[in-house]
């Protein structure tokens, strides 16, 4: 089955996101916090986790904590088994394009967009060319 992640700190959206992977037909993996994703990421770099690496990330730039959404981005561009991880990151909060520009640059991220998300049947169109051309 074909396994997608999501890093988001709001309970509604996380819940609904889940429920979209769940709808697509996708196995999510999914975390509430920077922390928590970054020790996945070091658990599966380690060979820690037997399951299928993800093909997409969905990835809220404001974290609570430390360790923000352009950090996580940047790690798994840093990973030898996630580096080919289509990533998506997203925000509620209006950026410049210099701040766009930045932290695309930073995170290697594939695609940024705001919230709220687009609708269902386009919201897919859009991440499985994302994936498409990752591979």
């Amino acid at each position: 089955m074909t396994t997608w992640m999501v890093v988001e700190d709001e309970p509604d959206l996380y819940e609904m996101v889940l429920a979209m992977y769940d709808t697509l037909g996708v196995e999510g993996v999914a975390f509430t916090t920077g922390e928590e994703a970054m020790e996945w990421i070091e658990a599966v770099d380690n060979g820690q986790y037997a399951q299928e690496i993800p093909e997409l990330v969905l990835l809220d730039i404001r974290l609570p904590g430390k360790v923000n959404g352009e950090t996580v981005s940047a790690r798994i561009r840093q990973s030898h088994l996630m580096r080919h991880t289509a990533i998506v990151m997203m925000t509620a909060y209006k950026m410049s394009p210099e701040q766009e520009s930045e932290i695309m640059a930073y995170s290697g991220a594939d695609y940024l967009i705001y919230k709220p998300l687009p609708e269902l049947h386009e919201f897919e169109k859009l991440l499985r060319k994302l994936i498409s051309q990752r591979r």
